[in-house]
Order: C-alpha cells, then structure tokens, then sequence
C-alpha cells in the first residue's frame, strides 16, 4: 500500500481532480481569499492557477512528496509565493489568528480525523477569517446515500481513505464555523455516488 499511496494515488488524484470541468468550480472556491492563506491538502497545486494574484502567500499543507513535483509548472506559472508548509492538516504548525482565509479542495474527505482538522483551521484563522471549501460528501437523496454507505468501505480502500459520505456542512458548522454561502449540487459526468458536492464559504467565529 506504500507504494500506491506514496506513487500512484498522487497521479490518479492529479487526473481525476484535474478535469477542465472541474475548473470553474476553482475558480468560485478561490474567488474571495485574501491576504495570507492556509490551504489544506494542496495535492498537485491544482488550485494555484485560481489563486487571487493579489494574495501575500499561501502556506501548502500536503503529506505526499509527489504531489510537490507534479505542482512544479503549475507553481512556476503563478505569481503568488506558495510555502510548502506541514504534512497533516490535524496538526497544524501554525500560531492562532495567523491567516486571513483558508482553503481545501476534495481534502475533508480523506483527512482521518475531520474534526479535528477543522478546529485547527479555525485556530489559525483569524477571527472573521474566511475558509473556502469544495468537496463531495453525503448526497441530499436518500436513494443515493443508500449507496454511498455501502460503496464507502470500497471507496476508502481503492482512494487512500476517501469517504464519500461526509456530511460536509454538519462538520464545517460542528467546527464553530458559521457558514455564510453553500451550493450543494452533483457534479457532471461523475457517479452521483462519488459525485454530491458540496461548494461553500464560511466565517470564523469572532471571539470574546
């Protein structure tokens, strides 16, 4: 399973992530970041060409070395400094209210511990600090969710333990998050299974 996870998992993730379909959901996932972001699971960089150029940095959790070098023409291209920055989005290596938003793409999926993956990033978020998301979860139909719960064991084995039935909002509000847009929808061309999307902006809670 090394071998896979470490060297062939990337690739897969890099192709299947990277459909031109995909690309204006990106696109709306990124609009609004600003000043000094943390994005979680930064695979390939398939998100760098969506960055706002007006960013200060962005600071890169990912865990798969491969995933650097498949980022490397993507990162050339941009002009916004990314810093490669930690291995696990539960554990972040950041001190409190340091980002002013924070991103994650197709991450809270696989992400072991989703909870508290979640805290962290409200911990580093400064107080009314924006966090971006665009992932796939639990679908809205029971006829769907039927299937995501019997498909998930197989789905977590073939995909480095991808679930396919999160429910993302539940989590991100769960997290103290206060969620200000969603879009929930399925993506084109995919199983619906695989497919329930889920495409948000939310806010950190102000303290005090």
């Amino acid at each position: 399973m090394g071998i896979y996870r470490d060297h062939v998992l990337p690739r897969i993730v890099n192709v299947a992530c990277g459909l031109q379909e995909i690309e204006p959901l990106r696109d709306r996932t990124c609009a609004g970041l600003t000043g000094r972001v943390v994005e979680i699971g930064f695979g390939s960089g398939l998100n760098v060409p969506f960055y706002p150029t007006d960013l200060v940095s962005v600071s890169a959790v990912e865990p798969a070395s491969l995933g650097w070098k498949l980022a490397r023409e993507r990162l050339a291209a941009s002009s916004v400094e990314v810093i490669q920055s930690g291995l696990d989005g539960q554990r972040l290596p950041f001190e409190d209210n340091s980002f002013d938003s924070a991103l994650s793409t197709w991450t809270l999926c696989t992400i072991p511990d989703v909870a508290a993956a979640l805290t962290e990033v409200r911990r580093v978020l400064k107080p009314g600090g924006t966090f971006h998301f665009l992932e796939h979860g639990l679908a809205p139909d029971a006829g769907v969710q039927s299937w995501q719960h019997r498909l998930n064991p197989v789905q977590k084995t073939l995909f480095g333990g991808c679930h396919v039935n999160r429910k993302i909002d539940k989590l991100v509000r769960d997290a103290g998050f206060e969620i200000a847009e969603l879009d929930r929808f399925y993506l084109a061309g995919s199983p619906k299974y695989s497919g329930a999307a889920y495409l948000g902006m939310a806010h950190a809670p102000h303290r005090g």
